[in-house]
């Protein structure tokens, strides 16, 4: 028998209104055990893993005397966590000045995986993001303001600061003139092919900057990218045709952020510099930039689950629709049936609503009990603002009810529960799942499982390279437009079902 089959009171359909039929829609579904259980089942799934994932991780750092708890995360002006690790051959500038320098030539080195078990492999070559420039900062203490100019490994001239902001220059990969000015609280910078006609690359502004600065040339090179990992990796550069406005001092040389070795002396691929013949041969490694992995873990590992929890969500919503004969709204009177643009709306709205729910009552346990509980067990952990907790928070809930919402579209469509469980699934769960092992992440920009990206706790930064693994916070979309995709899917299949039943519907 189909749903949508009127009879003879179905003249009394419309007089029954979309209240009604909303009231009897949620009797229907309440007053189903195997429903609120699948619900209920949703919400222990999801919060049983994340707290399983947040109580089993106990993180440890190479320490003087072995191995001991992890520092907490550097951070930025912004709040973001850090990477500041690079050599620097500066000077200090006092009030208003620049510096003017060609890089001449930037070569690097890189590890790439052993040919031979446990012999280290290293090759020449840079990585896409190694960086050799013009920097200004505040001082060498790590995580203060800064300003640079640069020629990039893979991707050209840039300016960056404050460890976030990327501007793109020009798509250069040969030798390059860059100049660095500071006016105030106003840093530019600018490229140049021949030393004589410049353009600016973007100005910026650095409040509170002091009167003293330091101000040089500097070279660092993010980690190799293996899979989820990074290897060593290191650039060299070299300077000349050096000039300096406002400061003419011998040169200092630091290795900011270096680490040491489990002996506290020796350093752990320590950079350098050489002068000779009016230049200077700059070497370094690390990065200056966020730090998306090296950071601390992230909230959203603890909705890690969140994707198996959404199964029994989708099996509930299927069978919402499959599994029900229209015996009429709730009342006295003979039976009538409802429109069915009207039914299903009312079907959507009713485990929307209850998925809504199922899904906060998921989030709003998992994510502040799971980062309580790494952060008692020392984690060092990504710093998250409350804004960010609570869109992951309500977010992750509206993902719930929008993957609810499809799936009861799907079903009205296929009328097959089976079907349309296994379609639900594939779009939804299955990428995601394939995304956080890596495997076509690209699928998380074109299906329903879009919508996770809503859970993200740290950016994607355009100038951070990372594997292609939601488990180190590969996401293609940012939060909101991924969680529009998934909208517009449930939005697509709901209003299909309602346009085909509608056509069948005898007139």
């Amino acid at each position: 028998m189909n749903p949508f089959t009127p009879h003879r009171f179905g003249e009394r359909a419309g007089q029954d209104g979309f209240p009604r039929v909303l009231r009897a829609e949620w009797t229907r579904f309440r007053t189903s055990r195997g429903r609120v259980l699948a619900m209920a089942a949703s919400v222990l799934v999801a919060v049983s893993l994340g707290l399983l994932i947040a109580g089993s991780v106990h993180s440890a750092c190479v320490i003087v005397k072995g191995e001991g708890p992890c520092p907490a995360p550097l951070v930025g002006p912004d709040g973001t966590a850090v990477r500041d690790k690079y050599y620097f051959v500066h000077q200090p500038l006092k009030g208003n000045g620049g510096i003017t320098a060609r890089v001449s030539d930037m070569t690097g080195r890189m590890r790439v995986p052993d040919a031979v078990p446990g012999v280290r492999n290293v090759k020449e070559g840079m990585v896409p993001w190694a960086k050799a420039g013009l920097l200004v900062r505040q001082s060498l203490r790590q995580g203060t303001p800064y300003a640079a100019v640069m020629l990039t490994g893979d991707h050209g001239v840039r300016m960056q600061y404050n460890y976030i902001h990327d501007v793109a220059g020009g798509p250069h990969d040969g030798p390059q003139w860059l100049r660095l000015t500071r006016s105030g609280d106003t840093v530019t910078g600018y490229e140049s092919d021949d030393g004589t006609t410049w353009t600016e690359v973007g100005t910026v502004t650095l409040t509170g900057l002091p009167e003293t600065v330091e101000i040089g040339l500097f070279a660092t090179s993010p980690g190799a990218l293996w899979d989820m990992a990074k290897a060593f990796s290191q650039v060299t550069a070299t300077f000349d045709q050096i000039r300096l406005e406002g400061a003419n001092g011998p040169w200092r040389r630091d290795d900011v952020g270096v680490g040491m070795e489990s002996d506290g002396r020796t350093p752990h691929h320590p950079g350098g510099a050489v002068e000779s013949g009016g230049k200077l041969i700059v070497t370094g490694g690390g990065d200056i930039g966020p730090a998306t992995v090296e950071g601390g873990l992230r909230a959203d590992l603890m909705l890690i689950g969140g994707a198996v929890g959404l199964i029994p969500v989708l099996v509930a919503a299927v069978t919402f629709f499959t599994t029900e004969r229209r015996r009429g709204p709730i009342g006295t009177g003979p039976p009538a049936a409802p429109r069915p643009a009207r039914l299903l709306g009312a079907k959507a709205m009713v485990v929307g609503a209850v998925a809504f729910v199922a899904g906060l009552v998921t989030s709003g346990i998992v994510v502040p009990v799971g980062l309580a509980m790494l952060r008692a067990n020392q984690n060092p952990v990504q710093p998250i603002t409350l804004s960010t907790e609570l869109r992951m928070i309500v977010g992750y809930a509206a993902l719930t009810a929008a993957a609810a919402v499809l799936a009861l579209g799907l079903a009205a469509l296929v009328e097959r529960g089976v079907v349309a469980i296994g379609l639900a699934v594939a779009l939804v769960v299955v990428p995601y799942l394939l995304a956080t092992a890596g495997l076509v992440p690209r699928l998380l920009m074109i299906t329903p499982a879009a919508g996770f990206a809503i859970t993200q706790s740290v950016p994607t930064f355009a100038h951070v390279d990372v594997g292609p693994s939601l488990l180190v916070g590969y996401y293609p979309l940012p939060p909101w437009a991924g969680l529009t995709v998934t909208c517009g899917y449930a939005a697509l299949a709901l209003g299909a079902a309602m346009a085909v039943h509608h056509r069948r519907v005898p007139r």
